[in-house]
Parts: C-alpha cells; structure tokens; sequence
C-alpha cells in the first residue's frame, strides 16, 4: 500500500461458473485494505493475486485495453452493466465511487445470446456474426483524399461519428429486460447508412443484420431505454428509429422486386 493513500475495505460477491455447462453460483470475498486510487480491473488483479497465493483459483474476467476503447470489461456491478456511473466503462470505473464496508456483487453480461465461458467473461460472437451480415462497406471507396472529396453536411458527419462511437461491449443487451441487441445494430446501421459511401448497401444492410440478430436469439427492442441509459458511448435511441425505418424501406423494396 502506498503511504497515505487512502483504503477502504468491502465484500466482493462475485459470480463463479466453470463453464457454460455449469449451474454457477456466487462466492463471497473479504477485500481488506482496498486503494480507492485503483480502477475496479485493478481491483480485481489485486483480489486474483491474493486468491493465488492462497492456492485458490482466480476470477476470470476479460479485459484489453482498460482506456474505455475496446469494450472487452463488460460486466454488471450492483446489477448495472460497468456500474453505477453513467458514460463509463468497468475498467474506468474506479473504487473511490464505493464506501467502506460496501458489498459489491458482481456478474456476468445476462442474455441467452451471450453464454458464459467462465465466471464473469461471455461469449459476445454473437455480435460478431451481426456486423459480418452487413456492419460493413464492400465497395472500393479509395484513400483518404477520394473520401474527403464527397461532400458531406457537418450534421450528418456528427451523427455517422456519434453512432459510431458504440464499441460493442454489450452493455445495452444486459440491461434491456427483453436482451435485445437493438441499439448495437442501430448504431451500426446509422454509421453506415449516413454515409454516401454507405447507401448502396443500405436496404442488404439493414435486412441482413436483423435476421442475424433475431437468428442469435436476441429479443426485440420495446422502447424501455435501459440501453442507453448503460450505453458507456450514450448511444441515444433514436438510432433505433433510424433502423426501423431502413428495415421498412428495405423490406418495402424488395416487395416491390
């Protein structure tokens, strides 16, 4: 402990499942002497440590660039996914925000698309398989000067940049009550579809990735705004409009064919 820092002492109830096949259950774990300085990652490295040298097994949670970037450290604290402050990831969430004596449960991201691998880290390809259906532009846009030669109005770039801005941690499926993926693939579609570069797939786009969400098992969006109250990014849900009505235009127009 660094002289004159100050600590805090709390009880961790953290969930444990050997694998997918596994009940689970949580485990209760006395945290002595805390830093409140540490980032909550922290905090669990320092609980994994004094776990092994007392010959016990670690937590598994997953974690990479703990800078709020890749949204890898999703999990929920307190029954919030990444916690109780708003617009912020679990790897910048830090202990100061948590009183002395405090019990802190921890698990894993809930939605039947998302099976545990073990203890607090899920299995998100099912997003993956999402953005490989159409969270792309395939066609040859050319360098960097070809791209900042289309004109583009400063409100749509900001939106396109806004949507954009959703890094796929999952955060918005473990909090709606139906564990709909809605506000992801709408973010998603919004980058893209706001775009000149992205309307020639527009209608492929928007059919294909909400098959493949419904095809994962995801649930459907109704409006309840869990999601992006979560959001890490603020992802604000009139995405989610934006997508049902290229969803509609598409449909539409291969009615039309």
């Amino acid at each position: 402990m660094t002289q004159g820092t100050e600590t805090i002492d709390i009880t961790l109830k953290v969930w444990r499942q050997k694998g997918p096949e596994d009940r689970g259950r949580f485990e209760t774990i006395e945290v002595k002497d805390v830093e409140t300085h540490m980032s909550f990652l922290e905090m669990l490295d320092v609980v994994n440590e004094r776990l092994t040298l007392e010959g016990k097994e670690p937590i598994e949670f997953d974690s990479d660039c703990r800078e709020g970037i890749c949204g890898m450290c999703g999990a929920v604290v307190n029954g919030i996914p990444h916690g109780p402050e708003k617009a912020m990831t679990l790897c910048q969430l830090h202990m100061r925000k948590f009183e002395d004596g405090d019990t802190i449960v921890v698990e894993p991201l809930r939605a039947r698309a998302f099976k545990v691998v073990k203890d607090l880290i899920v299995d998100r390809s099912p997003l993956d398989k999402i953005i490989q259906a159409g969270g792309y532009i395939s066609v040859n846009v050319g360098g960097a000067p070809d791209a900042n030669a289309i004109p583009i109005s400063q409100e749509l770039a900001e939106k396109a940049m806004d949507a954009a801005a959703c890094i796929g941690c999952g955060a918005c499926v473990a909090a709606c009550p139906n564990a709909s993926a809605m506000l992801f693939v709408s973010a998603k579609v919004s980058h893209l579809t706001l775009l000149p570069q992205g309307k020639p797939e527009a209608a492929r786009r928007a059919i294909g990735m909400v098959r493949a969400m419904d095809a994962c098992g995801f649930g459907n969006c109704s409006n309840e705004r869990e999601c992006e109250a979560v959001c890490p990014k603020e992802i604000k849900i009139t995405n989610i409009a934006r997508l049902n009505r290229e969803f509609i235009k598409a449909a539409l127009f291969s009615m039309e064919k």
